[in-house]
């Protein structure tokens, strides 16, 4: 007989071993699979990002299952309402408690929530993980778009930046979400509100046309996530010359960043600039699925798109 948990929003008092569960239950999976740990440093100056962030973008979206006996922790999952879709975010479940039904009661949670808004619910999950593919798949998402995980770790060989890129400020806000509208349909205001605001570790880039922004790319350089992204571009040429200026800026460690597989000429350019694969990600979604017109890079940090 499975062992009774409740579903709650985490709090503030959970933060810490929340932390210590998305740690453990990540690295375990990626070490078990052969590509040991994705985060190397403690829980606190890693994984505490998660809460951190979250909490700050959508206050009490953090579902956790609880066991009712002990009271820890068995898994947890984010969430992200927004205008024109919600989001489904990291899915973690404890290894203490696999094969309880922990992340299909939390999934369904928030399949529901969703359902309740009309929205279409999206995720970028990994093409690796069969487990977690499957569970997606049987809830109803649909596979969209196969996404290619790159890593540079010599930057030497990427030319110079040519093009209108420069740092982006609250001035840029209503270009930024116009252009993500028309490339992706989606809007998420408040979220590159907070890139351009937040102290952890972002910076954002945009890339001038004759008629208005191009392209925006944003990254962030934290223990607990080093990444480009999100970033939408109109074109190949305007997503090089970001990923170019972003690459180039000084950071603690190489960044990894998505680029869509389908997107044969820029994944050329970073083949030549030494890029190589580190994993595949598929965009999922349950419900209407806006087909991108343009280039789109999502990020784990946050996973709002």
């Amino acid at each position: 007989m499975t062992p009774p948990f409740d579903i709650r929003s985490a709090t503030a008092s959970d933060a810490v071993e929340l932390a210590e569960l998305i740690h453990v239950s990540t690295n375990r999976w990626y070490a078990t699979h052969g590509m040991g740990d994705i985060f190397s440093g403690d829980p606190l100056s890693t994984t505490s990002l998660f809460f951190e962030v979250y909490e700050s973008l959508d206050p009490g979206r953090c579902l956790v299952a609880v066991d009712e006996d002990s009271g820890r922790l068995k898994g947890s999952c984010f969430y992200h309402p927004r205008d024109t879709h919600h989001s489904l975010g990291i899915m973690n479940v404890h290894p203490n408690y696999y094969g309880q039904g922990v992340a299909s009661t939390l999934l369904e949670t928030i399949c529901r929530r969703a359902d309740e808004t009309a929205h279409p619910l999206r995720l970028v999950s990994s093409a690796l993980n069969l487990d977690s593919f499957s569970l997606y798949t049987r809830a109803g998402f649909v596979p969209r778009a196969l996404y290619q995980d790159m890593l540079i770790e010599d930057v030497s060989s990427i030319p110079p930046v040519k093009g209108s890129v420069r740092p982006a400020t609250l001035s840029d806000l209503p270009g930024i979400v116009s252009l993500e509208m028309s490339v992706s349909g989606i809007r998420r205001e408040g979220d590159w509100r907070y890139f351009l605001t937040d102290d952890h570790g972002w910076r954002v880039v945009v890339a001038d046309g004759p008629e208005g922004l191009v392209g925006v790319l944003a990254s962030i350089d934290h223990p607990g996530s080093r990444l480009l992204g999100p970033g939408v571009m109109v074109d190949p040429d305007s997503a090089k010359v970001l990923i170019a200026d972003q690459l180039h800026a000084e950071r603690s460690g190489s960044p990894v960043f998505l680029v869509p597989a389908n997107c044969t000429s820029l994944v050329e350019t970073l083949y030549g600039w030494g890029a190589r694969n580190c994993e595949l990600h598929v965009a999922q979604c349950r419900g209407e699925w806006v087909e991108p017109q343009g280039v789109v890079m999502p990020t784990f940090m946050p996973e709002t798109g």
